[in-house]
């Protein structure tokens, strides 16, 4: 169940701003709020059957748009190349390595979302 929550966090994360507001107002209540159908049926004035029902839709269409854009794929391998990358350099002892490893820093912080930094200052 919770490897399950957790794929839907990063479909709703990468994809999320593509269901239609009713969608994106569910799956948020049911999934990161949990509220259950019935709370979530009250609110919407209308069954529990039916807020399961567009919950699986919203579901299946977050899936559906990863599988023909691969974000999350895409995400998952740049991650790995990074760390492969920050492995091969520390293994290195030049101040090259050094350099380029506090460069690579910077661009992980850039791809976790902090774009605050200042590259001007490194080059």
């Amino acid at each position: 169940m919770l490897e399950r929550t957790v794929r839907i966090g990063q479909l709703f994360d990468f994809y999320g701003y593509l269901l239609t507001e009713k969608q994106r107002e569910m799956v948020t209540l049911y999934h990161f709020d949990n509220l259950s159908l019935g709370e979530i049926g009250e609110k919407f004035n209308i069954t529990r059957q039916a807020v399961y029902d567009h919950l699986q839709t919203a579901e299946k269409t977050l899936q559906e748009y990863e599988e023909i854009l691969g974000l999350i794929r895409k995400e998952e391998l740049q991650r790995e190349v990074l760390r492969e990358i920050r492995r091969k350099l520390q293994d290195c002892s030049s101040s090259a390595a050094r350099d380029s490893l506090e460069l690579l820093e910077k661009l992980e912080k850039v791809h976790e979302g902090n774009d605050s930094i200042d590259l001007q200052q490194t080059l």
